[in-house]
């Protein structure tokens, strides 16, 4: 078993790294509620269940996808608290992928105004990514994630077990979260990820606890996404137009990263801030675990103009995060918007 500690200037708490046969219970002297989703409490949910020990247990399911992490499964899971009577000593976890673990993290920050949780993170992509470092929120009609707040967990158990049920995309959609780390902060890293197979289980355990090494350093520097932290948006920033353009449908999240990384890096190299060598060796690494790498833009201007619903815009700027070669990265609003527009006409071809 491996054990990361985050610490924060809000809380410390561990994150587990093990498998779900040395699942520790989980104690707690007041009531709990389970949030899932149907696929991840069919397959898991009899696995995790007997290990929870407190008062009383309850379980609330929520459809499944990014299409429904919005204002009804918010409204049903606070349903089911109030009808179970949870109360400021109740736990609410988040058992299933970054879906359930966003919207899990804001409805118990705003519960009561606010009651713990805990992360059990089902994917590849939560496990080294949204369920550590208290970013929670929802999707509206304007973008994503632009309703939520910092809240973070009391503890994130990431049970590699889980992971043997994903199909082939969703663990996939996991290594573009992995690769973002790498490109953004550590070049030997991505070194390792370019030979590694991730099938060897020892391999995985060690990638997936890198990543949230490398996570739970920045974010021990920057909690609430003042500077450094935003680097992690590395992808993000293209990636989730992409998302609202196709409604959150066709596309995983992760996804929708790994081209948005491909635009950033087309992007970087216009500015000299990569090597055309350096994109291709980016791109080669999100093909070799089957992402993808392109997207057909069908409107370039209202393309555009969805980076201003983005959170990261400010003051009428949009604020890229760039890979500087890889293993550095930087953050620009006075990218010019001739070349934003000029990456954009190459997916518009």
């Amino acid at each position: 078993m491996r054990q990361i500690i985050i610490n924060t200037p809000t809380k410390q708490y561990p994150v587990h790294i093990d498998s779900t046969q040395n699942f520790e219970p989980l104690v707690h002297n007041g009531k709990v509620l389970v949030v899932s989703n149907p696929k991840v409490a069919g397959l898991h949910l009899s696995k995790i269940l007997p290990k929870i020990m407190a008062k009383e247990v309850y379980v609330c399911i929520i459809p499944d996808g990014e299409a429904y992490k919005d204002f009804k499964s918010v409204e049903y899971i606070l349903e089911c608290a109030f009808t179970h009577k949870l109360d400021r000593n109740s736990l609410f976890v988040a058992f299933g992928g970054g879906v359930v673990g966003d919207i899990v993290g804001f409805v118990s920050g705003i519960y009561q105004r606010g009651v713990e949780f805990v992360q059990i993170p089902t994917t590849l992509l939560a496990q080294v990514d949204s369920s550590v470092g208290g970013k929670t929120g929802i999707n509206n009609a304007f973008g994503k994630n632009l309703i939520g707040l910092f809240h973070q967990p009391k503890a994130v158990y990431a049970n590699t077990d889980l992971l043997a049920t994903l199909d082939s995309r969703e663990f996939s959609a996991g290594v573009a979260e992995i690769i973002k780390m790498a490109v953004c902060f550590d070049k030997q890293f991505f070194a390792y990820l370019q030979s590694a197979s991730l099938q060897d289980s020892q391999s995985l355990e060690y990638v997936i606890a890198k990543s949230i090494e490398i996570k739970a350093d920045v974010v021990s520097k920057d909690e609430k996404e003042k500077g450094l932290r935003a680097a992690l948006n590395y992808g993000h920033t293209f990636g989730h137009v992409i998302e609202n353009l196709t409604h959150y449908k066709g596309y995983l999240h992760g996804e929708c990263v790994a081209i948005g990384m491909c635009m950033a890096n087309d992007l970087a190299f216009k500015l000299s801030l990569m090597t055309q060598e350096e994109v291709d060796c980016v791109k080669n690494l999100l093909a070799h675990y089957n992402l993808p790498t392109s997207y057909k833009i069908a409107d370039v201007k209202e393309f555009w103009e969805k980076f201003f619903l983005d959170k990261k815009s400010k003051d009428s700027k949009i604020t890229f995060v760039l890979p500087v070669h890889i293993g550095d990265v930087c953050m620009r609003d006075d990218v010019p918007k001739e070349l934003v527009i000029e990456v954009l006409e190459q997916y518009s071809k």
